[in-house]
C-alpha cells in the first residue's frame, strides 16, 4: 500500500478521474475566475501563459513550469550528443533517416485515416442545424496567413533544435570540446534533477486540464458527434497496435512493454492534452532505456514538429466527415488531392496557435468543394478529441526514436531490459 501511494501514475490517474468528477458535478467550481486576465510571460524564449479559470490555472501553470525546462534540454542534449560523436556524417544520416521515416510512417497514418472515415462513414446522419459549434473567423483567418516561414517563426522548438545542432557541429570542431562538455554535462543534469520534483506536481496540472473540459463542454457534447469520437478513438489505437507495434516488432521490442515503461507521461498527456508537458521526461526515460543521447536529441525534437501521426489521422478524418455531413460526394481524383494536401500541411500542424484547425481549413480552402463552416462542428468535441492526437503523437515519437536507434546501432539492449524490469 505504502508503495502505491508514492507512485506518481497512480496519483495522476486518480487526478484524472476526480477532474472529470469535479467538472461534471461542480462545473461552477472549475469554471469559477481566479485571475482578471490571462498571464503572458516569455522565460528563456518560451512563451507561457497562465490562464483565468481555477481548472485551467491548475493545468495552465503545471503545463508552463515544464514548458521552462523543455528549450534547455533540447538544446544541451543535442548539443552534447552532436559535440561528443566522433564522426559527424553519422548525425546528418540519422537527421536524413528520422525525416524520411517521418514522412512513411505519417503518410501511412494519413492513408489509415482517409480508408477508416471512408468504410465507417462517420458523417452519415448528422444534422448540421442541431449542433451547436463556434466561431471559425480566427481559424479561417489563420489559414489565410499560414506560410512555412510564419511556421518556423512560431515554431521555438524547431528554431531550437536547429540551433542546437549548428552549436554542436560548431563545438566538435573545437580543440577543447572536452573542456565546455565537462561544463554543460552538470547543468544538464541539474535540469532532469530539478525537473523530477516538477514533475510531483503532474496530478494537478491533470486533475485541471480534465476539469476544464468536462465541466466547459459536458459529457453530453460526445453524443451528437460520438460516432465520429468512437472511430477516431478506434482508428488511432489499431494504428498505435498494429503499425507502430510492427515497426518495434521489427527489432524485437514489444510495445506493450514500452507502454508500460512511460505510463506516467502517458496519463499526464491524457489529463493536459498537451504532449509538452511529458516531452522532456521522455527525452530522459529514452536514454535510460538504451537509446543514445545523439539519436533521442535529434528525433525527439524533430519528431514533436514533424512526426505527427494523431493529428494526421485526425485531420484526413475530418475533412471526409465533413465531406459526409455535407452530402459532397468526392471522387478519386479529389481524394487523391486531398491527400497530396493534407502530405505537405500536415507538417505545419505544430507551433502555430490552434494549427489543427488552420490545417483543416487551409485543406478545406484548397479543394474548394466541403464549406469550411463546417469546421464550427468540430469545434465542439475537439477538446475530448485532442488527448486521442497528443497521446498518438506521444506514442509514435517514442516509437521512432527506439526504431531509429536501433537502425543505427545505437541502442543498449541490456540498458531496455533493466529500464523495463526496474520500472515494473
Amino acid at each position: 500500500m505504502k508503495k502505491l501511494f508514492s507512485n506518481l501514475t497512480f496519483w495522476v490517474l486518480t487526478a484524472i478521474v476526480l477532474g472529470v468528477w469535479i467538472g461534471h458535478f461542480y462545473p461552477r467550481t472549475a469554471l469559477m475566475p481566479i485571475l482578471d486576465k490571462p498571464i503572458k510571460l516569455n522565460l528563456f524564449i518560451t512563451d507561457i501563459e497562465i490562464k483565468t479559470t481555477f481548472a485551467e490555472l491548475l493545468s495552465s501553470l503545471f503545463i508552463s513550469i515544464v514548458k521552462i525546462f523543455i528549450n534547455p534540454i533540447i538544446f544541451l542534449t543535442i548539443t552534447l550528443g552532436i559535440a561528443s560523436m566522433s564522426d559527424l556524417k553519422k548525425a546528418g544520416k540519422v537527421g536524413a533517416k528520422a525525416l524520411l521515416y517521418f514522412e512513411i510512417v505519417t503518410s501511412f497514418a494519413l492513408l489509415i485515416g482517409i480508408a477508416a472515415a471512408w468504410i465507417i462513414q462517420p458523417g452519415e446522419g448528422i444534422a448540421t442545424s442541431t449542433i451547436s459549434g463556434g466561431d471559425i473567423t480566427t481559424y479561417t483567418k489563420g489559414a489565410e496567413d499560414f506560410s512555412w516561414l510564419h511556421f518556423l517563426k512560431d515554431n521555438v522548438t524547431l528554431q531550437v533544435v536547429l540551433i542546437a545542432i549548428v552549436s554542436g557541429i560548431l563545438l566538435s570542431r573545437y580543440s577543447r570540446r572536452e573542456h565546455f562538455i565537462s561544463k554543460l554535462q552538470p547543468i544538464s543534469k541539474a535540469l532532469f534533477k530539478a525537473l523530477h520534483y516538477v514533475m510531483l506536481l503532474a496530478p494537478i496540472g491533470a486533475l485541471g486540464g480534465m476539469a476544464y473540459t468536462i465541466s466547459k463542454y459536458g459529457l453530453t457534447t460526445l453524443l451528437p458527434l460520438g460516432k465520429l469520437m468512437l472511430t477516431v478513438y478506434t482508428t488511432m489505437a489499431l494504428f498505435i497496435f498494429i503499425v507502430l507495434g510492427a515497426i518495434l516488432w521489427y527489432y524485437k521490442i514489444r510495445l506493450w512493454s514500452l507502454l508500460k515503461y512511460i505510463r506516467e507521461e502517458l496519463l499526464i498527456v491524457l489529463g493536459t492534452s498537451s504532449s509538452e508537458a511529458a516531452l522532456p521526461s521522455l527525452i530522459e526515460k529514452l536514454e535510460r532505456m538504451g537509446c543514445s543521447k545523439s539519436v533521442v536529441g535529434l528525433v525527439v525534437p524533430a519528431g514533436y514538429s514533424f512526426n505527427l501521426d494523431g493529428t494526421t489521422i485526425y485531420l484526413s478524418m475530418s475533412v471526409l466527415f465533413l465531406a459526409q455531413v455535407f452530402h459532397v460526394h468526392l471522387d478519386l481524383t479529389q481524394i487523391l488531392s486531398i491527400i497530396g494536401i493534407l502530405m505537405i500541411t500536415s507538417k505545419g500542424a505544430a507551433g502555430v496557435a490552434g494549427s489543427g484547425f488552420i490545417v483543416l481549413a487551409s485543406t478545406l480552402t484548397a479543394v474548394k468543394v466541403i464549406p469550411v463552416e463546417g469546421l464550427a462542428l468540430l469545434l465542439a468535441v475537439d477538446r475530448f478529441m485532442s488527448e486521442a492526437r497528443a497521446i498518438t503523437n506521444f506514442i509514435g515519437n517514442s516509437v521512432a526514436t527506439v526504431f531509429l536507434a536501433n537502425n543505427e546501432n545505437e541502442f543498449d539492449r541490456s540498458k531496455m531490459e533493466e529500464a523495463f524490469n526496474t520500472n515494473f
